[in-house]
């Protein structure tokens, strides 16, 4: 029997970065989440023990930190393929490909009396923008997204009509809660010619603004409305994936109090939880 090394890679996960831009009174603040992988010529270190083709993930942690320095980070997609390209250009032709992903957290200005605060920010929630850039020395793809969007509206949404066997305990709702938390993530056609920032703020405009008006008949048809939305609004994108957890709200029974409970009174749960995923894409 021979045994083969089918595929490896290795990298820095979960490098964490802040950075303020001081250029002026007025700071900006950026805070990243960075993780580098390598593939290439790294047989050796595995088979043989050979690391002299093994680029340290410490040195990667510290390429992160140095090329922050003095690059604007305008956003996370130009910063993600700086660096991969980076690594593919300047580290060794037996290094074949990078992908840098990133997570950014978002911060907002204070605010007191309609004026912003120059240099103090407040946390504006869960929600990350995500990239994932690959760099070949052909090739370079952006792959971009956000997590942790937490929406909810009160009412238009249903679910009847469905499959019922021995085992379904679930009741028909033609009016329910409909709360989830949205990760989307997007395939942009020409990776380096796009206007990231600006592709990012409508495709976010049309999830939520889609979420906010459709007219529910089941999660399915809705993230079906949300992403077919997206890829009308921008061009820029040739495919997006959803995945929609659905948060459940239990509507309470109050009868052993003697009390009705009229779409009124709910009970959040976080697990278990259904989960509806789909890509889309253009012809």
């Amino acid at each position: 029997m021979e045994i083969h090394l089918k595929h490896n890679n290795y990298g820095k996960s979960s490098v964490r970065l802040t950075k303020v831009v001081r250029s002026n009174s007025r700071h900006e603040l950026i805070e990243l989440t960075v993780d580098t992988l390598l593939e290439g010529e790294f047989e050796d270190t595995h088979i043989t023990g050979d690391n002299a083709k093994v680029l340290p993930t410490d040195t990667q942690k510290n390429t992160v930190y140095a090329i922050a320095r003095n690059h604007p980070i305008d956003c996370i997609e130009s910063f993600a393929e700086t660096l991969a390209r980076h690594f593919v250009g300047e580290c060794g032709s037996h290094i074949r490909q990078a992908r840098v992903n990133i997570r950014q957290q978002e911060w907002a200005r204070m605010n007191f009396n309609g004026r912003e605060e120059d240099t103090a920010f407040q946390s504006t929630g869960g929600e990350q923008a995500t990239t994932s850039v690959v760099c070949t020395r052909e090739e370079l793809s952006v792959r971009s997204g956000l997590t942790g969007l937490l929406v909810l509206k009160t009412t238009n949404s249903a679910f009847v009509g469905y499959q019922c066997d021995k085992f379904t305990t679930l009741k028909e709702t033609g009016d329910r809660i409909f709360a989830t938390s949205i990760t989307a993530d997007w395939l942009y056609r020409s990776p380096g010619r796009t206007k990231y920032d600006e592709a990012r703020k409508v495709i976010r405009t049309a999830l939520l603004r889609t979420f906010a008006k459709h007219k529910s008949l089941s999660v399915q048809q809705t993230l079906y409305e949300m992403g077919k939305k997206a890829l009308e609004e921008c061009d820029a994108i040739s495919e997006i994936h959803l995945a929609l957890p659905n948060s459940h709200r239990h509507l309470v029974d109050l009868q052993p109090f003697g009390m009705d409970n009229p779409n009124l009174v709910f009970l959040p749960t976080s697990e278990p939880y259904g989960l509806i995923e789909a890509t889309l894409t253009r012809d």
